[in-house]
């Protein structure tokens, strides 16, 4: 349970109808298979301990009371876990009957919550036994243990020693109906809900259930937890499937197939949960007592904080869709937001001219391949596109011949300016050493690239189109008032890793083979800004993945940062779960501390940043996603990495 997550389980015992001894065994011994797993919320489904399917048995005591001892005995022979477990049961209040769900932790009964849309339509006919209870009935039933317990739908569950695991419960039916009782329960304060179900099993029914339960967990910003009745229900007229599934913020993280071993456990990331909703200025969550506040009644648990141990999936690459038909709508979305908003601003401005500096890099043909499609949306002739290729002291000739065949390639203007006189002038004037290559002698090339391309731009009447990616100004790997300015950013918005996938997708699509092969030799090429001499042999001398970091660990540094709110410990332990088969844990701590060191030294570059369109949920411009003092001190977060 540490570092916010919990492990949750949704079993499906296998039953038998109205024998509630074999049940009662049945569910005690998942309970104990799932703790053993290490599972600390258990959800069981709807009536299980005597069967969904018991029809008119429901009127006889014999069953009813076999329920209430059932009951009994499986609280106290879970006693000793350590685990909140839901188990669904028929219970007798005030003369009429109703489908519970059951609340057990420590061997005591914590709650009971009612069914509150019982149905009564096709193949179901609940209200012939049941009386659907409302938000309205709530009392404390002697059940006879030393407390009452609390009998009502509105209870939350809070758990004292992880106070963000506030767990709620609804009944099959309720998730169906139009007002769900769990939206009521999470703007209470529930943070993972539970769902004890029986839904039977009918050709298309798991697609639309499945669809039910990760959009609750996505509208509710939640943890959500369905277990339903198996195959072991009576087949008198349906089936059961076992269909469970566990859900968090929209993103199905298991499910057992319909008809397979009816288990589904993972772990839900609670305290990302209640990060989301603190961001989100709509949700607002209102306690009781306050205006407007629901009257919910609070039980309190407590569960040993043990470590959790994660088998959910965490993507190594958040920017970046695994499947490659996913990756390729991925590449068409992005491609086409940076397009459509560079048109927007060209039309705007009533501009027929981009300017555009390429060096043969990602980031720069990224940006160029932007610009040409904006202006075919537009109708516009590319030779309006200035493509100015600025060889320095660094400048290779494998990246200057990408750079101007694939200006050729595209059909735009291209022009050659060299920066070595120019460059080696500015030098003079302020007397540098040529032969210091410190930081002077690298941004005073990429801040004469800049004059000349907004020069040109003066000169024609154009825009300067930007081409610093996300992740280089997460990191401020670029010259202020160098390559860090522009009049229109178009990559600003798309990290290192999406960059490459996107001149790929070009390649793969354009269906010209001269421009897909300068694009694949691009792709090939070392990351690099070339602003130091080129070896003896001609390659790369300065290549930047060896200088600031894998933009792999940055980008996923970036994500769970940013995306996620995760803490610098947090961040760790998924950076070496996500990725520890590609880096050792001392690599991803190393790369970590200057990720955090980078991205506060170097917010003042982001406070300035030109207009560019955000792409995706993680963005850094100072008038969108991130409004950071240039001040801050990145003391805090360094020293819980220095504390591991």
């Amino acid at each position: 349970m540490r570092d916010g997550f919990v492990k949750v389980a949704a079993k499906t015992p296998k039953i038998r109808v109205a024998d509630v001894s074999y049940n009662v065994t049945q569910i005690v011994s998942e309970c104990e298979d799932a703790c053993s797993d290490g599972a600390k919320v258990i959800v069981l489904p709807e009536l299980c301990i005597t069967g969904y399917t018991c029809e008119d048995l429901f009127w006889q005591d014999a069953l009813l009371d076999a329920a209430q001892r059932g009951l009994f005995s499986i609280a106290d022979q879970t006693a000793e876990l350590d685990a909140l477990i839901f188990v669904g049961v028929p219970w007798r209040v005030n003369g009429k009957l109703y489908n519970c769900a059951a609340a057990l932790c420590a061997g005591e009964i914590l709650a009971l919550i009612p069914k509150i849309h019982v149905p009564n339509y096709n193949e179901f006919y609940e209200l012939r036994h049941f009386t659907p209870a409302t938000p309205d009935d709530f009392g404390l039933i002697d059940v006879s243990q030393e407390e009452p317990v609390p009998f009502g739908t509105n209870i939350l569950l809070h758990c004292k020693s992880m106070p963000e695991l506030i767990v709620a419960a609804e009944i099959c039916e309720d998730l169906w109906a139009p007002n769900p009782p769990s939206i009521a329960h999470a703007l209470a304060g529930a943070t993972v809900i539970v769902n004890l179900s029986a839904s039977n099993a009918i050709v298309g029914k798991a697609a639309y259930r499945r669809q039910l339960v990760v959009g609750q967990s996505a509208r509710l910003v939640c943890g959500y937890v369905y277990t339903s009745a198996g195959w072991g229900e009576s087949t008198t007229d349906v089936v059961f499937a076992g269909h469970n599934m566990i859900a968090e913020d929209g993103r199905l993280l298991a499910e057992s197939e319909p008809f397979g071993a009816g288990n589904a456990v993972s772990e839900i990331d609670v305290s990302g949960i209640v990060q989301e909703r603190m961001r989100m200025s709509t949700f607002q969550v209102a306690a009781p007592g306050m205006a407007g506040g629901p009257d919910y009644y609070d039980a309190e648990f407590t569960l040993g904080r043990t470590q959790t141990q994660l088998t959910r999936y965490v993507d190594p690459h958040p920017f970046v869709p695994s499947d490659g038909a996913e990756r390729d709508a991925r590449c068409e979305d992005v491609f086409s937001i940076q397009a459509f908003g560079l048109a927007k601003r060209l039309d705007h401005t009533r501009s027929s001219c981009a300017v555009i500096g390429i060096s043969g890099g990602l980031d720069s043909t990224l940006a160029l391949l932007v610009t040409v499609r904006a202006f075919d949306l537009l109708g516009l002739d590319r030779q309006g596109i200035i493509a100015v290729t600025m060889p320095g002291f660094g400048t290779t000739e494998r990246t200057h011949g990408n750079a101007t065949t694939l200006a050729d390639a595209l059909g735009v203007q291209l022009r050659e300016v060299s920066i070595a006189a120019a460059v080696r002038q500015h030098f003079a004037d302020i007397g540098h050493d040529e032969s210091i290559h410190d930081v002077t002698y690298e941004n005073s090339q990429a801040r004469e690239r800049t004059q000349i391309i907004m020069d040109i731009a003066n000169q024609e009447g154009g825009l300067v189109i930007g081409t610093g990616d996300l992740s280089e100004l997460a990191l401020g790997w670029a010259t202020y008032n160098g390559d860090h300015m522009s009049m229109y950013g178009v990559n600003g918005g798309v990290p290192k890793t999406l960059v490459r996938h996107l001149v790929r997708y070009v390649a793969d699509t354009c269906g010209n083979d001269a421009e897909a092969d300068i694009l694949y030799d691009v792709l090939d090429t070392p990351v690099s800004p070339e602003l130091l001499p080129a070896n003896e042999d001609g390659t790369i001398a300065q290549q930047t993945e060896d200088l600031v970091g894998p933009y792999e660990l940055h980008d996923f540094f970036l994500y769970q940062v940013l995306r996620r709110g995760s803490t610098p410990r947090k961040v760790y332990r998924l950076a070496c779960y996500a990725l520890g088969d590609t880096y050792d844990n001392a690599t991803i701590l190393a790369w970590l501390k200057v990720f955090y060191r980078r991205f506060f030294n170097q917010q003042f570059k982001r406070s300035c940043l030109p207009d560019g369109p955000k792409v995706g949920s993680v963005a850094v411009s100072p008038r969108g996603d991130l409004r950071m003092p240039s001040d801050a001190v990145s003391a805090l977060w360094l020293r819980e990495l220095e504390e591991l």
